[in-house]
């Protein structure tokens, strides 16, 4: 065997994620859940977070504790372990002692996924002060509060790290109705372009992965069923569906969970080395229609 193969076979060993510790926000259900249990298959142990309380700004309903437990146990079925915590990334104190508590059990902290996020629609006469506080401070405030609490541990590790934001098509692309949305992922993008450089000597890593719809339930619910369809008295899902696919170039309505959760694997992965500040579509072609 040559050096260089030497070399590769070495590096494709490594490109997993076992012994390696994830922290992963807004894990109780949805994509958080998704993340969490595919990250855990791949070999990492899980420090979880989410609010399992109402928001009033998200016009459908939220996670619950429970939720969180068949999280726990989706991880625990995977062979991994996990520290799973009630936490509002609204309150930095209580995300960086979740962080802390995970990484005392652990003893390590390489991958971070701040995905903890609300969404809701609404014209601007209709957007009050508090449905706009709410969403700023849930999907932009909340990403820096987890970032924050998370650097300390990856830089006392010495061995780099990746961090990999959650923000939305909306990131990039204003859409109608989503102003207070649009600029908490606008925001998401900048604090990931400017960490990207500040953590990137230390080997830290900061990418930024794009959704379009998702099939979860902050897509799938009667507040986004209305949106569409606002003459309907109770319009449905199977209406509203090919409704959705006029968004993309490809022609479906949404992506699966599991389409976001590929790309948050390959940026938190060996294999994305030398990947940094970049924001990755998961979009069907929305961002070119």
């Amino acid at each position: 065997m040559t050096r260089t193969e030497e070399r590769v076979e070495r590096e494709v060993h490594v490109m997993g994620f076992d012994g390696l510790v994830a922290f992963v926000t807004g894990a109780a259900r949805g994509q958080g859940r998704n993340h969490a249990v595919r990250l855990a298959r791949e070999g990492a142990d899980i420090i979880a977070i989410d609010l399992c309380a109402p928001v009033q700004g998200a016009p459908y309903d939220m996670a619950t504790r429970a939720d969180l437990d068949e999280t726990v146990r989706l991880v625990q079925a995977e062979g991994r372990q996990i520290v799973a915590t009630e936490a509002d990334v609204r309150d930095s104190a209580a995300v960086a002692k979740a962080v802390a508590t995970g990484v005392e059990r652990f003893g390590r902290l390489d991958v971070v996924v701040a995905n903890a996020g609300i969404a809701g629609s609404y014209p601007v006469e209709d957007l009050t002060d508090d449905i706009w506080r709410d969403m700023i401070d849930i999907n932009l405030t909340g990403v820096w509060n987890t970032v924050k609490a998370s650097v300390p541990h990856l830089r006392a590790g010495g061995r780099g790290g990746s961090i990999v934001l959650i923000s939305s098509i909306a990131g990039l692309k204003g859409l109608p109705n989503n102003a207070h949305y649009a600029a908490a992922k606008h925001g998401v993008l900048g604090v990931m372009r400017s960490l990207a450089n500040e953590l990137g000597p230390e080997g830290i890593r900061v990418n930024a992965v794009l959704p379009t719809n998702v099939e979860t339930r902050m897509l799938l619910n009667d507040a986004i069923y209305k949106l569409f369809l606002p003459d309907e008295p109770q319009p449905t899902r199977e209406q509203v569906e090919p409704l959705l696919h006029g968004m993309h170039a490809l022609d479906v309505p949404f992506v699966q969970p599991d389409d976001v959760s590929n790309a948050v694997l390959f940026l938190a992965g060996a294999e994305s080395r030398y990947v940094t500040g970049i924001t990755m579509p998961i979009d069907a072609g929305a961002l070119v229609k």
